[in-house]
């Protein structure tokens, strides 16, 4: 097992710059998931820690060693990509122990690790198959094992379920917090899904734009986003955001004005803006209450979802193009037409400035 320390990392394409200053320690052991929008230089970053594209600057370690200029198949880790790429002629077992026998592993040694990756993976009795024989779990679950016979000392997953069903692809987040549990050995994992990260990270990266706007276990990040940017990538279905106006503020509360006159009094600590100033509030989807006591909103739906456990509203709002996403329990009676006196709780209230970073909230503070 081993830690990566990332320092001033850079990386450019002649004169297009995709990761800028990044500056980031995985731990010993630790399970962490890159996410963020297409094009955000995630896999670019992962590909950066593997050794498949040359850094252009700053400092990359592993396990304490530089290694900038170490090739891929010497800096400990193993890489699991979107693509299975097993050989199609030959059977699990020999897919499996490939890179061992180039290595000229002795045959002994071969076995028992394909064996005890196997194991752990659940495909001993479909060793003997060939790749075109499974499902794409199965296969997928060949390629895991491939890097596991390795015993890298870091394991790096390039979006390796987005070849999946919906259900299988919750069947195999499972398989894959069980294998850290089960290996104990640091995995980077890179993602567009953040359903994905929030079940399987002991922290998140976000990246935009190839720098990292926040790291954090995925509790941290839902409750306490440093920016708007965070706030709306870190949650499903993502936060709302209404542009309004501050009226005044104390470090204990703001009250701030929306577009259609409706006071919102929010519990964040917004004295460092003044009165006048161009905000924005973010509000849950979850966190909306119908017909509740205080920060009452009045608005129309216009189209309902009903998904069993879940009900998401959606609702015109007055200066909102996309209106308003409300999710409430599935029991709720809701249509399409229907009047809704919205709730907007105070300390489930989030600020923003004209930056779009986030002004502190008091509820997040004490745990709420």
């Amino acid at each position: 097992m081993a830690d990566v320390q990332l320092t001033g990392v850079c990386k450019a394409f002649g004169e297009v710059k995709i990761l800028h200053d990044i500056n980031l320690q995985i731990r010993d052991g630790e399970f962490i998931v890159f996410v963020g929008p297409s094009g955000c230089g995630k896999s670019t970053l992962l590909r950066s820690i593997a050794g498949l594209e040359e850094i252009s600057s700053g400092e990359l370690r592993i396990a304490g060693r530089l290694v900038n200029e170490v090739p891929p198949a010497e800096r400990g880790i193993a890489m699991v990509f979107q693509s299975y790429a097993l050989y199609p002629h030959m059977n699990l077992y020999d897919n499996m122990a490939f890179g061992l026998k180039l290595a000229k592993v002795p045959k002994q040694e071969i076995d028992a690790a394909v064996t005890h990756a196997a194991k752990i993976l659940h495909i001993e009795h479909l060793l003997l198959r060939k790749p075109k024989d499974l499902s794409g779990g199965q296969r997928q679950r060949v390629a895991i094992g491939r890097a596991i016979v390795r015993k890298p000392e870091v394991f790096l997953f390039d979006e390796p379920l987005s070849n999946l069903d919906a259900a299988l692809r919750v069947r195999m987040r499972y398989e894959f917090a069980k294998l850290h549990e089960d290996l104990q050995t640091t995995m980077v994992y890179v993602t567009h899904d953040q359903v994905e990260a929030m079940t399987l990270a002991d922290r998140i990266v976000v990246l935009s734009a190839g720098r990292i706007e926040q790291v954090g276990t995925p509790l941290e990040l839902y409750e306490h986003p440093v920016n708007q940017f965070v706030a709306g990538f870190i949650g499903s279905p993502k936060m709302n955001f209404i542009p309004c106006e501050l009226v005044e503020a104390s470090p204990q509360a703001a009250t701030v004005k929306l577009g259609n006159g409706d006071l919102i009094r929010c519990a964040v600590n917004a004295s460092s803006a003044q009165a006048g100033a161009s905000l924005v509030l973010g509000m849950r989807p979850e966190h909306f209450v119908v017909n509740g006591a205080d920060n009452l909103i009045d608005c129309g739906v216009t189209f309902v979802e009903s998904l069993g456990s879940t009900t998401h509203a959606y609702c015109a709002f007055p200066g909102l193009e996309d209106g308003l996403t409300c999710q409430f329990d599935g029991r709720t009676k809701i249509r399409a037409g229907d009047r809704l006196s919205l709730s907007l709780p105070t300390q489930a209230c989030y600020l923003f400035d004209q930056q779009g970073l986030a002004f502190q909230r008091l509820a997040a503070e004490a745990g709420a």
